[in-house]
């Protein structure tokens, strides 16, 4: 796995790198501390983490067959992929075996449960009994987690997730098979806020649209994940719906989705006409979070932007889009604007934002990269 038994003298904790799957693709990255942040945070200027220091990153693809409804059937194909990746595609390296995977969020169950305050084991117990109302399969079959989102007036908000085993326990076998120490498995959408927390207007309320391969997770972030989403459509969808509606070639339409996307162009109009049903369903989800976070937490917190990212966020003219549709305004967080590439060559623009949930991974706890 490159020079995986490297261990360099700015590591005061044990490092790790993220490994993010996706529906046929996977990008890692691994992020350290920079010297001058190990400083800061000595300070107590935790708040002020922005220098992160890029070890290595990387992207291959692998047969989709892999995976069936989010089960990685056969661990094999991917772990050569990545084998193959880690050999001879890397920019940089992957100096550690210790890795933090994320599963997609639309193959979790996320809930967002209000409770009266309650000691740690009856908490834990009323969130089990809680979630699995909502839940199609049973509890038994489900690994649960939650996370405390506020308290106040005798009332405690956690956010509950329910991932099915067969999921998870493929996950960890694929990390067996590479002979990874797998240290943290979460939702795609928590290693997102993970790294959305670094972006400078990550301090007022914002709803993020990760639009993935052929779905997008949108969530409501303050301060961390509140609530989430999932809804149909992402960049393979467009890419699908442009191929149809205008009549080309599968790369045709990827070229036409990234190149003309709904910016002005001679086709802006079939463009938009053939995207439009997909967008409908998107807008539509956002709008349905938005009342959610106004009837819960009403205005004292109003959501202030939107927050593009993911693979199928690089379509010109989806921002503006969305910032027509909703009133808010929306923009394109860059994962790598606050990392210190250390001479090594970055990804390309279309790529940049592809690698959101990676970064979010490599920032994670373990390795002391959070704020």
């Amino acid at each position: 796995m490159g020079s995986i038994n490297k261990t360099p003298n700015f590591f005061r904790h044990k490092p790790l790198f993220g490994f993010d799957i996706g529906k046929s693709s996977l990008k890692v990255t691994q992020i350290a501390l920079s010297e001058e942040t190990k400083q800061s945070k000595k300070s107590n200027k935790a708040k002020e983490l922005k220098d992160l220091k890029l070890i290595g990153y990387g992207a291959t693809s692998f047969d989709g067959t892999a995976i069936e409804d989010g089960v990685i059937v056969q661990p094999e194909l991917i772990a050569k992929a990545a084998q193959d990746l880690f050999k001879n595609q890397l920019v940089g390296d992957i100096t550690t075996d210790r890795v933090a995977m994320a599963i997609p969020s639309y193959r979790t169950f996320t809930r967002s449960i209000q409770l009266p305050v309650l000691p740690a084991r009856e908490r834990a117990e009323a969130v089990r009994l809680e979630i699995e109302q909502y839940i199609p399969l049973p509890i038994e079959e489900m690994y649960l987690d939650y996370t405390i989102v506020s308290e106040s007036d005798g009332t405690t908000e956690v956010l509950a997730v329910a991932v099915p085993k067969t999921i998870v326990d493929s996950y960890l076998e694929l990390a067996a098979i590479m002979g990874l120490e797998a240290v943290l498995i979460e939702s795609t959408m928590s290693a997102v806020g993970r790294m959305f927390s670094h972006d400078q207007q990550s301090d007022v309320t914002s709803l993020i649209i990760d639009f993935g391969t052929v779905s997008s997770d949108i969530s409501i972030y303050d301060g961390g994940i509140l609530t989430t989403g999932t809804v149909e459509g992402g960049g393979q969808v467009f890419n699908n719906v442009i191929q149809k509606g205008l009549g080309v070639s599968a790369s045709e339409a990827a070229i036409i989705k990234t190149k003309y996307g709904l910016s002005m162009s001679k086709r802006q109009k079939e463009i938009e006409t053939a995207l439009e049903p997909t967008l409908e369903k998107i807008v539509k989800e956002v709008k349905r979070l938005m009342r959610y976070h106004s009837e819960h937490y009403g205005n004292d917190r109003p959501i202030q932007q939107i927050i593009t990212l993911g693979g199928g966020a690089n379509m010109p003219g989806l921002s503006d889009y969305l910032t027509s549709e909703l009133r808010l305004a929306a923009r394109t967080c860059d994962p790598w604007r606050h990392i210190d590439l250390s001479g090594l060559q970055p990804p390309n623009l279309s790529d940049r934002s592809m690698y959101a949930t990676a970064i979010g991974l490599s920032l994670a706890p373990p390795h002391g990269v959070f704020k």
